[in-house]
């Protein structure tokens, strides 16, 4: 397993929003991040991208259990972390990294 690194603080801050029947996004961290944590405080779907936005399409995440996720390559500029409920809103915590 490859370990993750973390970045700046400053540049790349921890980030997080509430979710709920609703798509929560996070605020935007410019480009350059090859890889986000990503966890939630319930089931949820989670996307990642410029622009993402959560559906039931997206990508299934069980409660409390931090994941790796890549960043798309094709983001060129501002991304962010999206996520909706499963069955109960919560609240999405992002960090970017490195791989």
């Amino acid at each position: 397993m490859e370990l993750l690194t973390t970045l700046s603080d400053v540049q790349f801050p921890a980030r997080s929003v509430a979710y709920t029947a609703a798509a929560g996004n996070t605020a935007t961290w410019q480009a350059g991040p090859q890889g986000v944590m990503v966890w939630c405080s319930s089931d949820a779907y989670v996307a990642v991208g410029e622009g993402a936005v959560a559906t039931t399409a997206s990508i299934p995440l069980p409660a409390n259990v931090p994941v790796p996720l890549k960043v798309p390559a094709t983001v060129s500029g501002e991304w962010r972390v999206s996520a909706i409920q499963i069955t109960a809103g919560g609240t999405v915590y992002a960090k970017p990294m490195n791989i």
